[in-house]
């Protein structure tokens, strides 16, 4: 029994001491201490299922993280007006929260400056006052912004998700919904110990990204990696400003979270605190899920252009387009060449002064040279209330775009 437990406290000093872990890291920890992949799972069932870490697939992989003590219990509202789903969301958060549940928006701000929930779960249809309204308000409201809204809908998620995000929304959830994503999130949102929370910067980042090209230059040719960009998302953000090029961001971070869900879980994707994401995975699983992307994106186009002022849908959009007054956002995949990665590998490393047994850990700008693309425009710092954007060049300098 005692043995068990000093496995068991092992596993969680690991993942405390790096804040976010994946199963995979885990699983060659273990394996080269001698632990089976069977006992590392028991281990980690019997972990979550006594609350002291939440786990979550995260670019295909799961990512374990450390949760802080209960106390005090968080409280969640839940405003839904069908009873039945009200009560399945209860249901699906388990034990453990303090619960409150609301059937008509119009009820739902003054119950939440009075009571100060912790997390919000909002439907969009609602009688009297609908979800995006609330939302508008919670985070326009600075005695209340803290609260974390979920937005859990069966309204067309085209647009809606967009501006849910806009309002400030931390996550849209599309019904029916997984009654484990959505126990998974609000586990992450109130519980996760150390940085907050934030499905973002908590893609998998410069280590896991790391461990992943490693990983892809083992694999055959039908394993593929390489980096989605946001084209002229910088031109963007100069002409709307950074909040509005932030949102965009965050709009092309769940799309593609919930693509890889929906189509292929195999996929690796990663944040490269810029205007892109690393994108690996088997050839045809990596061009399924970026060609749903895209056309994801594509059809919210209409919708951001709308909120910023035009009338898309009124207008000839490539018309507005070739006036060169709304810079043209679109997403390009470019696979990376297994042979270019190595030798720029090989020249990383010999910079560094290291073998290839002692890779470790990429810094941002090492991967940005690794998929050839060093000079990136956009840079994102994490900071303890989220992330700050900036655009310019990182060898010319760095100034912060100015609103218009």
């Amino acid at each position: 029994m005692s043995g068990m437990r000093d496995f068991n406290d092992e596993i969680l000093s690991l993942i405390n001491e790096r804040q976010q872990i994946t199963y995979n890291e885990l699983s060659d920890i273990m394996l080269n201490k001698g632990i089976l992949k069977e006992e590392l799972d028991i281990a980690l069932s019997y972990l979550e299922g006594v609350r002291l870490i939440a786990s979550r697939k995260r670019g295909g992989i799961p990512t374990y993280y450390k949760l802080q003590d209960d106390n005090p219990i968080k409280k969640v509202l839940i405003v839904e007006d069908d009873k039945s789903i009200n009560k399945l969301m209860a249901i699906s958060l388990g034990e453990g929260y303090d619960i409150s549940q609301l059937y008509d928006g119009g009820e739902a701000i003054g119950f939440i400056r009075k009571n100060r929930p912790n997390l919000v779960i909002l439907d969009l249809m609602l009688p009297n006052k609908d979800g995006l309204d609330i939302c508008q308000t919670i985070k326009g409201d600075s005695n209340i912004d803290d609260t974390v809204v979920i937005i859990v809908s069966a309204m067309d998620p085209t647009s809606n998700r967009f501006r849910g995000i806009k309002y400030g929304a931390d996550y849209y959830i599309k019904k029916p919904f997984d009654p484990a994503e959505l126990r998974s999130l609000v586990t992450l949102f109130l519980k996760k110990k150390g940085r907050k929370f934030d499905p973002l910067i908590d893609l998998p980042d410069e280590a896991r990204i790391s461990a992943e090209i490693e990983h892809s230059l083992k694999e055959g040719e039908r394993y593929i990696i390489g980096t989605l960009k946001i084209e002229n998302f910088s031109a963007y953000a100069i002409r709307f400003g950074s909040k509005s090029a932030t949102v965009i961001l965050r709009l092309i971070s769940q799309l593609l979270q919930d693509t890889i869900k929906s189509r292929s879980p195999k996929v690796f994707a990663g944040f490269l605190n810029s205007n892109g994401f690393v994108i690996a995975g088997p050839k045809d699983d990596v061009e399924s899920v970026v060609d749903e992307l895209k056309k994801e994106f594509v059809a919210v186009l209409p919708f951001i252009l709308q909120d910023e002022g035009y009338k898309p849908l009124e207008l000839n959009i490539e018309s507005l387009f070739e006036s060169k007054e709304v810079p043209k956002l679109s997403l390009v995949f470019t696979e990376t060449e297994k042979e270019e990665l190595i030798q720029r590998r090989r020249e990383i490393l010999e910079d560094k002064g290291k073998d290839s047994n002692e890779v470790g850990a990429y810094t941002y700008e090492e991967l940005q040279r690794l998929f050839g693309n060093q000079n990136f425009d956009i840079t994102i710092t994490r900071t303890a209330s989220g992330i700050k954007l900036k655009v310019g060049k990182i060898t010319g300098g760095e100034y912060e775009p100015k609103e218009t």
